[in-house]
């Protein structure tokens, strides 16, 4: 089992920028996409659920996000369009790559989650 990943965190990781809820936060988000990016063998346990980027969000309350509902169905849409599933094992750069393939590269992205307060950060990049 590899680190829990929640499956939208795949394409907040591809347009991070050191902004985030306060500053324990961003500090631990850009651990983690290091780590991971470090060494892209790494496996992810993808979860609709807390993970270990959640886990220093200032939104997850007795682990559970505030926004549950908004994240729950990024989480599906991202699992639904990249034909995995919650539960699932994969390699990071596996992981990675699939959310390019199957949503960035096809600019489904503001679809699933265009309505998120960090929008404006990935609108500008794409």
């Amino acid at each position: 089992m590899g680190i829990s990943l929640r499956p939208h965190h795949g394409m907040c990781f591809q347009f991070y920028e050191g902004k985030g809820y306060n500053a324990d936060f961003t500090d631990h988000m850009g651990k983690i996409i290091k780590m991971l990016s470090d060494d892209p063998s790494q496996p992810v346990t993808l979860t609709a659920a807390g993970d270990a980027v959640c886990a220093n969000c200032p939104n997850l309350h007795s682990g559970v996000c505030a926004d549950q509902d908004k994240v729950g169905r990024y989480d599906a849409a991202a699992l639904s369009l990249c034909g995995l599933t919650a539960g699932e094992t994969i390699p990071y750069g596996d992981f990675i790559a699939v959310i390019k393939e199957k949503i960035l590269d096809k600019g489904l992205r503001k679809q699933i989650c265009g309505d998120c307060c960090w929008n404006g950060i990935c609108k500008r990049k794409e």
